[in-house]
C-alpha cells in the first residue's frame, strides 16, 4: 500500500486549498479512504471520511461547511478541497486508509493558514 500526497502549503486566513492522495497497491474502489490531521501539541483528529463509492461523507464538526472529501475512483485519487481556512486549520494532514488489521498513511502535507 502507498499514499502519496500533494497539495498544501502557506494561505492567509479566509483561502482555500486542495489535498490530493494518490494511492495504490489495493483495490481503491472498494475501500473508504480518510483524511486526518495533527497540530502542534495536539492528537491526530479525523477531518473526513468518504465511503468506497463516494456517496457517503462524515466530517468533524470543526469543518464541517468549509472542507469537502471527494475521490476519483478511475485516478485511484482521494481530495480534500478546504475552503475559508482558519489559522486554528494549521496542522499537517494525513491521507489514512484501514486495511484490517493495518493502518497505512500518506506522507504528511504541512497547511499553515496565517492570521
Amino acid at each position: 500500500v502507498q499514499l502519496v500526497q500533494s497539495g498544501g502549503g502557506l494561505v492567509q486566513r479566509g483561502g482555500s486549498l486542495k489535498l490530493s492522495c494518490a494511492a495504490s497497491g489495493f483495490t481503491f474502489s472498494r475501500t473508504p479512504m480518510n483524511w486526518f490531521r495533527q497540530a502542534p501539541d495536539k492528537e491526530r483528529e479525523l477531518v473526513a471520511a468518504i465511503s468506497s463509492s463516494g456517496d457517503m461523507t462524515n466530517y468533524a464538526d470543526s469543518v464541517k461547511g468549509r472542507f469537502t472529501i471527494s475521490r476519483d475512483n478511475l485516478k485511484n485519487t482521494v481530495y480534500l478541497q478546504m475552503n475559508s481556512l482558519k489559522p486554528e486549520d494549521t496542522a499537517v494532514y494525513y491521507c489514512n486508509v484501514r486495511r484490517y488489521p493495518e493502518t497505512f498513511w500518506g506522507q504528511g502535507t504541512q497547511v499553515t493558514v496565517s492570521s
